[in-house]
């Protein structure tokens, strides 16, 4: 998928990207570095869409927090669009629903 080639996030207009990478285990430590430079650059808001997510797992859920925390650091605003059915149930799972949908 995109992720493997560098590709994972897609610009979709003025502050808002697309994220198209699995969010998992395997991908995080990869993709976490690339999400943190798109949050510094934003001097507004910024939606990440997880539309095209294709599956995710606690280390994925776990990623997405790092981002909400780190943008608050940075003092930028981050908003989650579209998360799968998946994701909000692991969310709803781990007692961090809100914080994604």
């Amino acid at each position: 998928m995109a992720a493997g080639n560098g590709n994972a996030f897609v610009a979709v207009s003025d502050g808002v990207y697309r994220l198209e990478a699995a969010l998992t285990f395997a991908t995080v430590a990869r993709l976490r570095p690339k999400g943190m430079q798109i949050i510094e650059a934003q001097s507004q808001g910024l939606t990440l869409d997880l539309k095209a997510v294709p599956n995710a797992d606690s280390a994925g859920l776990a990623l997405l927090i790092d981002w909400l925390a780190y943008a608050r650091s940075q003092s930028r605003t981050l908003k989650y669009s579209e998360p799968s059915a998946a994701l909000l149930s692991l969310a709803r799972l781990s007692d961090v629903e809100k914080l994604i949908a």
